[in-house]
């Protein structure tokens, strides 16, 4: 029997910088309180961090495919462009 997790794509921004960060997770609330914790280093100096975008994808592979593809474009237009997107 299949369990039914979801896994996500999100993107913080840095409320003391305004910088991005794009990852992937199985547990997206769990993953915001370790990256404003400290427990992640990339990210630990620049907190606080808010969740900004995500997306909910049904296997680990499809999340890790998309992070992938925000990451290569390495643009803050695009960031910007997919969180336009889901307001509203």
């Amino acid at each position: 029997m299949k369990t039914s997790s979801l896994f996500w794509v999100y993107i913080l921004q840095s409320e003391y910088d305004g910088t991005f960060y794009v990852g992937y997770t199985g547990d997206l609330d769990r993953r915001l309180l370790q990256h404003n914790s400290g427990e992640t280093r990339y990210t630990a100096t620049k907190r606080p961090w808010i969740l900004v975008y995500s997306e909910s994808y049904e296997d680990k592979t499809s999340a890790i495919k998309r992070e992938i593809s925000i990451k290569k474009r390495a643009s803050r237009k695009y960031i910007l462009a997919l969180i336009g997107s889901s307001v509203g």
